[in-house]
């Protein structure tokens, strides 16, 4: 299936806008179109992390199922888990089109997509009766209109809805596409978001709360982050969104692009230099979900032994295709064998 999509179908794919032919992908999933044979189980894969038992460690990122239309379709594509959103209490439409742009040379997507999504209300009414396949996360941001001295109120509105429907709640303040998204990552404004999170959860029934965070923080940032995050009942980090930085790149479009959260490869070692340095600063007590550049099971690997637990991958299946998650965890079960390694849990860390 890999060589066909590779050679046929991608290439069709890819003379349509990036925007367009995702939500014909969307409409493909939703139709059962492009089915799978379903999560992949392999013993050395399954593992248990915030509580939570994952049929194997590859979960499809926020942002590509924004509106929960298709988690358990992407399940049977092999993936352990989906994580739906970001969606805000407030539907809102995002950032003027065209907003989302492909780098192939790069093996990389630029997207300011901002937050479109149909609000907390409408994912909640479409999450309830959907059959679990796999685990399901879910991923909250702040509405664009909302400023950040109000934020605390949104982020609480849209989890009293979707909290309940979650395995965990991912919260994102790593956006760099809602103006002033990234200010809430410093430490007080992050401490105080995270309290009220954290109280409300209680209320609620405890869930694993995840803080999702930006690769362009300074050292000293993302320590500051850690520290609260421990400080806090904060059960993982996830490492990490895009990058605007745009260091490096050959495609010939990417200056004409503009704005917007660079992703793919040219991430892939950013966001391993930020687990590796979150699995030292929390000496691995803090569970990572690493992201960035996942395209082969190589990569997978080297995200695990930098200190990531689980992985998701986003721009590695656009890329990739339907086989992307089984091409992927098949292999990383074979990286697994050859290195004498029993079980996944056995590489987390093992290069820091």
């Amino acid at each position: 299936m890999s060589g066909i999509f590779e050679k046929l179908l991608r290439p069709l794919l890819f003379r349509l806008p990036a925007e367009t032919a995702h939500d014909l992908g969307m409409w493909v999933l939703r139709k059962g179109l492009a089915d799978g044979s379903g999560v992949v189980e392999i013993p050395s894969l399954r593992t248990r992390v915030f509580d939570l038992d994952f049929a194997n460690p590859l979960g499809i990122a926020a942002g590509f199922d924004k509106n929960g239309v298709a988690v358990p379709q992407i399940a049977r594509l092999g993936f352990g888990f989906v994580e739906v959103g970001t969606v805000t209490y407030n539907p809102q439409p995002g950032n003027p089109k065209p907003r989302m742009f492909r780098l192939p040379a790069d093996k990389a997507l630029i997207n300011r997509l901002g937050f479109n999504n149909d609000g907390a209300e409408a994912v909640a009414r479409r999450l309830n009766p959907v059959e679990r396949k796999c685990v399901i996360g879910i991923n909250v941001g702040k509405n664009k209109d909302v400023p950040n001295d109000e934020a605390v109120e949104n982020y609480l509105a849209s989890f009293d809805l979707l909290q309940p429907l979650a395995d965990y709640v991912a919260v994102n303040i790593s956006s760099p596409n809602t103006p002033n998204l990234r200010d809430l990552q410093k430490g007080e404004n992050l401490d105080e978001l995270l309290a009220a999170l954290e109280g409300r959860n209680d209320e609620l029934g405890p869930k694993p709360i995840l803080v999702k965070i930006a690769p362009d923080l300074s050292d000293g940032e993302i320590e500051e982050a850690v520290a609260v995050c421990r400080g806090r009942r904060i059960a993982g980090i996830i490492a990490t969104n895009t990058t605007i930085s745009r260091e490096g790149l050959r495609s010939a479009n990417a200056a004409a692009v503009g704005a917007g959260g660079l992703s793919g490869r040219p991430l892939f070692e950013r966001s391993n230099e930020v687990i590796r340095k979150i699995f030292r600063q929390a000496d691995g007590s803090l569970p990572i979900i690493g992201v960035g550049g996942i395209f082969t099971a190589e990569d997978a690997f080297a995200k695990v032994s930098a200190g990531a637990s689980l992985l998701q991958a986003y721009t590695g299946f656009v890329y990739g295709g339907p086989s992307f998650a089984s091409d992927v965890l098949y292999g990383l079960a074979e990286l697994l064998e050859h290195n004498d390694i029993g079980h996944l849990s056995e590489a987390v860390g093992r290069d820091v």
